[in-house]
């Protein structure tokens, strides 16, 4: 609250505090004049975030108060800077004309500008949605919906806490509210990671969010949607658009529609598998994700659909097959792709462009951008029309041929970017406003007409005519030619080098011309009303137009990468064998260094005969991208691209997880292992028949026998597991895990293969059968520019380890090797001395009885015998 020192308010001060105090939290821009000012704190955090200057000033008050602001039209640059910086910021405008009131002008806040609700271009990204998440929970189960109110696309769905943590993850919303109850849940979960705002507990009731949403829809009942009975997604969906009251965005008819995400429909991906194959977002801030590798897509829809796929690939056979088949004609018709390329390439972005005219935001030039893009879908329908492979994108596209030609007969092809700077109407629309700017056009005309006159009755060859807003038109004279001023001409201002004057012809024709200008002004505000009152009839066909176009953007996209790149049409089935021949990873064989190709390999995976395939060899050999590419190609497969393989044969997958990576959670005192045992136990307790398992140095955060025994067990227990046969890729630095074929008949053994030359290997990336005995770090080592001395000494020791290979019977230890010039002292570790160790570090002496030590001191000489 900005309050001078003494306590008292000036009118102007009490008018902004009285509208400060209903929206707590947020930034008031307020708007004085030709400037929007902040005042106290708000002025303090805005200059920070804005890097403009702070002031004190009296500014209506009787003492000083912090000061920050910036000119009305620089708005849309300093608007995006306080959004990003995550400040919710309430837009006071002046709701009347200052000039014709007495005293303090009637201001209110206008919008309430969110992280999540926004229609600015700058905020907005244009390929990616600007989402407002509601979540609400209750004993396990959740609710949770989606709003982008830049486009109007609304969703919801309920589930686990797992599956609304999933979805939150996967559409990334740029801002989420809840109720005031979770605060904790919420910060424990995520933190910081988005904007959020909490909300009153009573707004996530379900008669009033259901009674919200039915009233909106103008339906009886949300049968037709199909939530009906999803109580906890009518209460995440009702506390939405009870938000959007609050925050002023009260013309919101462009929100036709709620859809729902149905989660047997999709794959599951869960934030694990999501973040380790950096499908939106790479690990590094220079990385490369998948999105950005194959987003080829020509327009902002197309763009934002592409993501929501790489989330969200289908598991439904016919769905995919459908998007395949149009990816395949476009490459088998070269003229079709080229054609429909052109068509869409410089699109504008309907679906936002349709959320400003149900907003009445739009301007003239966006009202052009929209005329240019529908005039293009008849074009596109001639295109499709008689190929049956695109009859529903035929069937479903409007071309609005009603408003595209009020559009072209209404607006001038030149027209300014907003509607106060004039000449946005065409000639021949409207009889008077032809009239009027005829008068104002001649009007101009006539005073060019007096000036030439005077010029030469007087002889006042430099004579100007020019206008101010303190005495209209006027006649400038420099003073070399004063002494030829008439007398009739009345002087007004004395400059330096010039003088003034008025004329009683000149205030006549000014009055004229300027009535003229500021009718023409409103007259040109009503007609351009009445253009977007007859645009708001076409909402839904132009939504329809821009989801379909979309859709062919994706599937042109997948077309153009294939031919681009030699990617081959997957064969989707209903079996569980994944097949894929001499694949190659989509990210990486792109970046690679000029001339150095990518090395493909062979995966097979089935129910019956190999289920998992135990991957070992060195670090940098490419088991990791091994890994990723087979999860990348099957992705791709399901969300209907072509993939980067010679063959690939992919039966349904329904699950897909990932637990590769190094990565910790210290904030929440969680290590790397701990991080590492938690996503494994995860993967593991949701498995399912058609999961597709990739698990990458599982039990390296830990004692080498501890690693081991989790590994050896984790693979046992999905070979083993009664219900389902996950298909597993399970690469290793345990080459002891080769033993398990001897025992679990689906468990086969693979090495990524290397050759040795000398003292150094070439990692030939190759996939081959069989496991290896060999790691190879110390060469890594080497190649890394590890100290030559303890390259050599590390090289010793191995010689002595492997010289003293241990067997069964037979424990050494590794500190009778000779230490030469180094004092090392190394030992194997025996994993009965660890467990005495962890049994006697648990012992509290002063605790134990002499019968209980006695008891301990036997259990310890069992364990030592290896009972």
């Amino acid at each position: 609250m900005a309050r001078s020192k003494s306590g008292k308010e000036t009118p102007l001060m009490k008018q902004y505090n009285q509208i400060k105090r209903r929206y707590p939290g947020a930034l008031l821009l307020f708007r004085i004049g030709d400037f929007y000012e902040t005042f106290g704190e708000d002025a303090v955090k805005t200059s920070k975030a804005l890097d403009i200057v702070l002031t004190k000033r009296a500014n209506g008050s009787e003492a000083e108060t912090e000061l920050a602001g910036f000119p009305h039209h620089a708005m849309d640059n300093y608007l995006p800077k306080l959004v990003r910086a995550g400040y919710r910021v309430a837009i006071c405008d002046q709701l009347e004309d200052p000039k014709s009131v007495k005293g303090i002008v009637k201001r209110g806040v206008t919008e309430l500008v969110t992280p999540g609700l926004s229609f600015n271009d700058n905020v907005l990204e244009q390929r990616k949605n600007n989402f407002l998440a509601s979540v609400y929970f209750e004993e396990g189960t959740a609710g949770i919906s989606f709003l982008d109110l830049s486009t109007g696309e609304f969703m919801v769905s309920s589930g686990t806490l797992d599956y609304t943590d999933k979805l939150i993850r996967s559409f990334q919303p740029s801002e989420i509210i809840y109720p005031k109850k979770a605060k904790d849940w919420y910060f424990k979960n995520y933190e910081d990671q988005f904007s959020s705002f909490p909300l009153e507990e009573w707004i996530f009731n379900k008669e009033y969010g259901y009674e919200k949403l039915t009233r909106h829809f103008k339906v009886p009942n949300l049968k037709g949607y199909g939530i009906e009975e999803m109580t906890e997604a009518i209460l995440a969906a009702g506390a939405i658009l009870y938000y959007l009251e609050e925050t002023e965005h009260k013309e919101v008819s462009h929100i036709k529609s709620i859809s729902r995400i149905d989660e047997n429909k999709y794959v599951w991906l869960d934030r694990f598998t999501i973040r380790n194959l950096e499908l939106v977002q790479s690990a590094q801030p220079d990385g490369i994700s998948l999105l950005d590798t194959i987003n080829y897509t020509l327009t902002p829809m197309g763009g934002r659909l592409l993501r929501k796929w790489l989330v969200l690939p289908l598991k439904n056979k016919v769905e995919i097959n459908q998007r395949l088949k149009v990816v395949e004609t476009f490459l088998e018709d070269e003229e079709l792709q080229d054609n429909t390329k052109y068509l869409l390439d410089g699109l504008g972005d309907l679906e936002r462009l349709v959320g400003k005219v149900a907003t009445s935001r739009v301007n003239p030039r966006e009202f052009l951008q929209i005329k240019k893009s529908l005039s293009r879908i008849s074009p596109i329908r001639e295109s499709l029309e008689g190929r049956k492979e695109f009859n529903a994108f035929f069937d479903l596209l409007n071309p609005c041929d009603l408003l595209v030609e009020r559009l072209s007969a209404e607006l001038k092809e030149d027209a300014p970017l907003h509607l106060h700077q004039g000449g946005v109407i065409a000639r021949g629309v409207n009889a008077e406003l032809d009239e009027l700017r005829s008068i104002s056009t001649s009007g101009k005309d006539f005073l060019a007409g007096i000036r030439d006159r005077e010029i030469e009755r007087t002889g006042i060859i430099s004579l100007k005519i020019a206008y101010n807003k303190v005495f209209g038109y006027y006649l400038e004279v420099s003073n070399v030619h004063k002494d030829k001023v008439p007398e009739e001409w009345i002087r007004k201002q004395t400059l330096v080098n010039a003088e003034r004057y008025i004329t009683e012809e000149l205030k006549q024709y000014e009055e004229k011309i300027l009535n003229a200008e500021g009718q023409i002004q409103i007259l040109e505000q009503q007609l351009f009303a009445e253009i977007v009152s007859f645009a708001q009839s076409y909402i839904e066909a132009i939504q329809q137009n821009a989801k379909v176009i979309a859709q062919m953007d994706c599937l042109l996209c997948f077309s153009f990468q294939a031919k681009s790149y030699n990617y081959s049409m997957p064969s989707i089935s209903e079996g569980t064998t994944i097949d894929i021949k001499e694949g190659r990873h989509p990210v990486i064989e792109r970046h690679l260094p000029e001339g150095e190709p990518y090395i493909p390999n062979d995966v097979y995976l089935d129910s019956e005969s190999q289920q998992v395939m135990i991957i070992t060899g060195p670090n940098m050999a490419g088991k990791s991208a091994l890994l990723r590419q087979t999860a990348l190609i099957t992705l791709m497969a399901q969300i209907g691209s072509f993939v980067p393989a010679g063959y690939a044969k992919v039966g349904l997958v329904d699950k897909m997880f990932t637990r590769v990576g190094a990565s910790d959670n210290l904030s929440r005192g969680e290590s790397t292992f701990m991080v590492e045992m938690t996503e494994t136990a995860s993967i593991l307790n949701n498995l399912s028949d058609r999961s597709l398992v990739l698990m990458d140095e599982i039990g390296r955060g830990t004692s080498t026998y501890d690693g081991i025994s989790i590994a050896w067990s984790i693979v046992e227990f999905l070979h083993n597991h009664p219900k389902c046969q996950a298909k597993t890729l399970f690469a290793t630095h345990y080459h002891e895990l080769n033993e398990l074929t001897n025992n679990l008949p689906r468990v086969k053994n693979f090495n990524i293969s290397v050759k040795e030359l000398e003292d150094r290997v070439i990692f030939m990336r190759k996939l081959k059968e069989g496991g290896s005995e060999h790691s190879f770090g110390i060469h890594v080592a080497q190649m890394a520019g590890m100290p030559n001395q303890i390259v050599i000494r590390a090289n010793e020791i191995l010689k002595h380890l492997e010289k003293e290979k241990l067997t069964e019977n037979q424990k050494k230890k590794l500190n009778e090797i000779p230490t030469q010039q180094f004092q090392m002292n190394l030992f194997e570790a025996d994993p009965r001395m660890e467990m005495l160790l962890e049994i006697l570090g648990k012992v509290d002496i002063n605790a134990t009885s002499p019968v209980e030590a006695l008891l301990r001191l036997s259990e310890l000489k069992e364990i030592l015998k290896g009972n």
